[in-house]
């Protein structure tokens, strides 16, 4: 049988582990932002960054619906949209949109992101963190 759905059920305390999971990274990109010398190569921050944004959507979805987004991380946010409604404002879609498109570039990628980017990628992540922990 072949699996069509980026869904994947999760047991009712799943949230618990990936909104932890959401502040660790959110912390150790913050924490390694800060500790970066000019120069550095700041695509391990995004990549924190990334994940960050990845546990916090789970966090919500697993909360909500006990499903969380699997593999693609392109539906991620229509999943998130799907679980929150309404209640997911544009900003908080964008924001989150904009985090994942960063993903491939930061875990892959040869060029080193600029520090302005990531200056805005973190900024994102803040407002979305705050965003998903208001909705706990």
């Amino acid at each position: 049988m072949v699996r069509t759905s980026t869904k994947k059920k999760v047991n009712t305390d799943f949230w618990r582990g990936r909104h932890s999971a959401a502040q660790s990274y959110r912390k150790f990109a913050e924490d390694g932002f800060q500790l970066a010398d000019k120069g550095d190569n700041l695509n391990p921050v995004v990549s924190q960054i990334v994940l960050a944004a990845i546990a916090y959507a789970d966090t919500l979805t697993a909360k909500r619906h006990q499903v969380v987004n699997q593999q693609d991380h392109q539906a991620a946010p229509s999943l998130l949209r799907e679980v929150m409604g309404n209640a997911l404002l544009d900003v908080q879609h964008k924001q989150y949109t904009r985090i994942l498109g960063n993903k491939d570039s930061a875990q892959y990628g040869a060029r080193q992101i600029r520090r302005e980017k990531v200056i805005e990628l973190l900024d994102d992540l803040r407002s979305f963190g705050n965003w998903v922990e208001s909705q706990l």
